[in-house]
C-alpha cells in the first residue's frame, strides 16, 4: 500500500459524499437527532436518559456507518468501478484504508455535532471531558465504517449488504450493556458479549460519562476498540472481491 493512493482514494469518496446532499445528512444529523428523540421520550425521567445517552452516542454513529459503508463499498464492486480501480496500482488495503480514512473525517464532524447537542441542548449529564467523549465518538463511527467494510465483502448485491446488518449489529446491540448490564447477562451471553466490539465501544463512552477517563478504565476500551477497527480493516482486505459474481 502507498499513502498517496489511500488518500486519493480518501479524497474520491469525500468527492462522492459532497454530491449526495442525503447521504450526508444521514451520517451527521441522523445520529443528533435520534438521540434527541431518546431525551423527548425520557424528558420526564432525566436521570434515565443521562443513563442510556452516553451508550448511544456509540450506538447510534456505528449502526448509521455501517449500513452507509457496506452499501456504499457493495456498490463500488457491483457497478465494476472497483474492478477499473484495481487496474491500476492499488492494493485492497489501499481501498479500504482510503474509504475508512473519508468516513474517519465524517465521523468527526458526526461527533462533534452529536456530542454538542447532547451535553449543551440536551443536557447529557457527564462526569468525564467533553473531549474525551468526542473521542470516542469518533472510534466508534470508524468502528461502524470498519465493520461496514468487512461484512460487505459478504454480500452479492445492495440488498443483501442491508440486511447483513440486523445480523452483524443486532445481537451486538442487545449484548453491549444498553439494554441490560454485561455483568447481569447469563455466563454464555456475558461470554459472548466479551469478544463483541460494540461492547467496548458502549464501555469506552460509558466509563467516560462516569469520569473514568483515557487514564483508567475508558483509555483500555478505547485501545481495544482501536484494536477491533485495525482487525476489521486488516480481515476485510483479505477478503474483499474485486467483482461482484
Amino acid at each position: 500500500m502507498t499513502l498517496r493512493v489511500t488518500f486519493a482514494v480518501a479524497a474520491r469518496v469525500l468527492a462522492q459524499l459532497r454530491r449526495d446532499h442525503r447521504t450526508v445528512a444521514m451520517l451527521i444529523v441522523l445520529p443528533a437527532a435520534l438521540v434527541s428523540l431518546m431525551w423527548w421520550m425520557f424528558q420526564d425521567s432525566p436521570t434515565t436518559f443521562d443513563r442510556i445517552g452516553g451508550p448511544l452516542l456509540a450506538v447510534f454513529p456505528a449502526i448509521i456507518m455501517f449500513i452507509v459503508t457496506s452499501v456504499a463499498t457493495l456498490r463500488e464492486r457491483s457497478s465494476g468501478t472497483l474492478a477499473r480501480l484495481f487496474t491500476m496500482p492499488m492494493a485492497k488495503l489501499d481501498f479500504l484504508l482510503g474509504y475508512a480514512l473519508a468516513f474517519a473525517l465524517i465521523a468527526v464532524v458526526q461527533a462533534v455535532v452529536v456530542v454538542s447537542i447532547s451535553l449543551y441542548a440536551l443536557d447529557l449529564d457527564i462526569q468525564g471531558a467533553a473531549w474525551q467523549l468526542g473521542v470516542v465518538a469518533v472510534l466508534d463511527g470508524v468502528l461502524g465504517t470498519a465493520l461496514g467494510l468487512f461484512a460487505s465483502a459478504f454480500a452479492a448485491t445492495e440488498f443483501q449488504a442491508v440486511q447483513m446488518m440486523p445480523a452483524v449489529m443486532i445481537p451486538q446491540i442487545l449484548l453491549c450493556g444498553l439494554l441490560v448490564p454485561r455483568d447481569d447477562l447469563p455466563d454464555v451471553l456475558r461470554a459472548i458479549s466479551d469478544v463483541l466490539p460494540l461492547s467496548y465501544a458502549v464501555d469506552a463512552v460509558a466509563g467516560v460519562a462516569q469520569g473514568n477517563g483515557f487514564g483508567s478504565g475508558a483509555g483500555a476500551d478505547a485501545l481495544v476498540v482501536l484494536a477491533f477497527i485495525l482487525a476489521a480493516l486488516a480481515l476485510g482486505a483479505a477478503t474483499l472481491k474485486r467483482r461482484t459474481a
